[in-house]
């Protein structure tokens, strides 16, 4: 069975070898938050990927997508960071933006460092998520 992009939620980390030790784990983690949210099922149209190959590929434009990881970090975030409003920012460390109201909802995870975009992550599937699958 082949998904179509508006049925897959993309969780999209950098492709620098410092996002995929650090971020690429964390998307993990929020696929299982998103696993657990909607039903384990659903688990299977999560998928993650790198910032490179979301966009060189236009086709996924119709996705929802959680980007994760700082603009230095992710070449996603370095462009939705332009475009997205402010959820929650922490001191201006932790920043965590997003995009209900458009087709597909974005949203962008991030912080200064590995540990707090690990945070913003968390604060995100805390506070956020529900609502962002809502607009998925």
């Amino acid at each position: 069975m082949r998904l179509k992009p508006s049925e897959i939620l993309l969780l999209v980390t950098g492709s620098s070898l410092g996002a995929e030790l650090h971020d690429r784990p964390v998307a993990y983690a929020l696929r299982g938050r998103i696993g657990v949210e909607l039903g384990e099922a659903s688990e299977s149209g999560v998928l993650v990927c790198s910032d490179l190959w979301y966009l060189n590929r236009p086709e996924l434009a119709d996705s929802p997508v959680v980007s994760i990881g700082g603009p230095g970090a992710n070449a996603l975030t370095a462009e939705l960071v332009r475009r997205l409003e402010p959820a929650l920012v922490v001191d201006g460390e932790i920043m965590i933006q997003w995009d209900l109201e458009g087709a597909p909802p974005r949203a962008a995870c991030w912080g200064v460092d590995a540990e707090r975009t690990a945070r913003a992550s968390l604060l995100f599937a805390d506070r956020y998520l529900g609502a962002f699958l809502e607009a998925a």
